[in-house]
């Protein structure tokens, strides 16, 4: 069993604290390190759990290290845990800068530790499941809208919202991004609140991205764009629709949606239906994978190259932004 500590005791970090303690199969809680009284009081008195007041005493008592701390902190806490040979799984975005990312990677390499970063959509159960109909798409949109809640205007909102939607675009296209542009408009903070983002990949593929914190609604969703199919994922309610063009071969039912692509080609018929999807909770589940990736010793499902990865189009995006001029406040 992993010897486990937790860093960050603010909103997600106690939704972290009671999965692990569901995780017991898995993981040995030993304790958690969080600055806040508040965060840690809560933590001792409702959860049960021991306070460290020293970040190094924590690294040395666990096997695993938790990190849902603020994105500030992520670089010296990890690099402190990964020079003492210890495994981490640090919340998106992985760091603040490249550089940071690309040294962490490095220390991950040279120590042999494994290294996960907490891009939860990927184990979103709609995406699973819609995950083996998606090949080599072509055009993808994605619109991730959530309405305003100050408690997240701190940090930018592609770094916040799109970067969940960037890194599901990048493991999905097997191509390399060649060309962004962006543009956005900061409407009740400091940093643009609304941003759209245009990725040009080598292969050809597109990817439009939307992201907005000043919404009236929710709304997570993305569309893939490929040869003889298009597939609609929900993040948010958890479902997703393939839409299939296949090759009539037999006389078509008499409610079948049929192409007649014209003489001398096959008449295409279109299908439509839904993944089945089981319920999961994701972020219980890619605690559990990161634990299978230590035991087995393999690559865990999203590496510390895919968050360096992520946070280099992130950061190419908010660049874009500054040249646009869309870092300024609009008073409206």
């Amino acid at each position: 069993m992993l010897k486990i500590g937790l860093f960050g005791l603010g909103h997600l970090g106690k939704i972290h604290a009671k999965l692990i303690l569901e995780l017991s199969d898995l993981y040995e809680f030993v304790g958690f390190y969080d600055p806040n009284d508040a965060n840690a009081e809560f933590a001792s008195n409702e959860m049960g759990l021991k306070r460290y007041t020293d970040i190094k005493t924590l690294i040395d008592a666990v096997d695993v290290i938790d990190i849902v701390t603020p994105t500030i902190s992520h670089f010296d806490i990890a690099s402190v845990a990964i020079r003492n040979s210890k495994h981490v799984f640090i919340e998106k975005p992985v760091t603040q800068t490249n550089e940071e990312a690309k040294k962490l990677r490095l220390l991950a390499q040279e120590a042999e530790v494994k290294v996960q970063v907490g891009h939860v959509e990927r184990f979103n159960p709609a995406f699973k499941n819609a995950l083996p109909y998606i090949n080599n798409p072509m055009f993808i949109e994605t619109h991730r809208l959530a309405q305003y809640n100050p408690r997240g205007t701190d940090v930018p909102v592609v770094l916040d919202l799109m970067i969940h939607d960037l890194d599901i675009i990048l493991s999905s296209v097997k191509s390399t991004v060649r060309r962004i542009s962006a543009s956005g408009v900061a409407v009740v903070s400091e940093t643009p609140d609304i941003t759209n983002a245009r990725l040009e990949f080598d292969n050809g593929c597109v990817a439009n991205l939307t992201a907005s914190r000043i919404s009236l609604k929710n709304m997570r969703k993305s569309r893939f764009f490929q040869k003889d199919a298009y597939i609609s994922i929900d993040f948010l309610s958890k479902e997703a629709e393939i839409v299939k063009m296949t090759t009539l071969e037999t006389e078509p039912d008499p409610f079948d949606i049929v192409f007649d692509l014209g003489e001398g080609k096959a008449k295409k018929k279109i299908e439509i239906f839904k993944p089945d999807v089981a319920a999961s909770n994701a972020i219980k589940e890619e605690l559990e994978t990161f634990s299978q990736s230590i035991e087995n010793d393999t690559v865990p499902i999203v590496s510390i190259e895919d968050g360096e990865y992520a946070l280099n189009i992130a950061l190419q995006i908010m660049e874009k932004l500054k040249l646009n001029g869309n870092l300024i406040k609009e008073n409206i």
